[in-house]
């Protein structure tokens, strides 16, 4: 079984959604019982928590239901998940660092941001942080997790050989 961890801060908003969207995707390409994945948070904010209210909202207007409880992310993950797939940089070096602290190396062929997938022509590495901002922001954010997990998909697909 081949397992993704999606990573932001809090574990309410962004990492939430994506791993949503990826579980649909591979659900839809019939892959449930080779790929599985999960979320977690780089701080404590919000553990035991559902996604903030906004982004189940905008969820639900593509069809997806998020029932994750927010949870933070520990050094067992870095052993338990094949790939680690982080939000933005600030989150990547977070797991980064963790990994450093946890295994005393890192695992550069398994931690991506999510945006390294983004087939839009983009300089920017970072799925935009909606918490402070507004519905708009939400819907921004579920399109760009959706276009970079459908592409996250198909490197999966090819890197694993599936």
């Amino acid at each position: 079984m081949i397992s993704l961890l999606f990573v932001c801060l809090g574990n309410i908003c962004r990492s939430p959604v994506a791993e949503g969207v990826f579980r649909q995707l591979v659900i839809e390409a019939g892959l449930a019982d080779k790929i599985q994945c999960d979320s977690a948070g780089t701080a404590s904010y919000h553990i035991g928590q559902l996604p903030d209210l906004r982004t189940r909202q905008n969820a639900l207007t593509h069809g997806l239901t998020l029932t994750h409880r927010a949870r933070r992310m520990t050094g067992e993950d870095l052993a338990q998940f094949n790939y680690i797939i982080a939000m933005d940089e600030s989150n990547f070096e977070a797991v980064m660092k963790l990994s450093q602290r946890s295994v005393g190396l890192t695992h550069d062929d398994s931690i991506f941001l999510l945006r390294e997938f983004d087939p839009a022509i983009s300089d920017e590495p970072n799925v935009p942080d909606p918490y402070y901002e507004g519905p708009d922001v939400f819907e921004e954010v579920y399109q760009i997790v959706h276009r970079c997990c459908g592409e996250l998909l198909k490197y999966i697909i090819s890197n694993e050989r599936i």
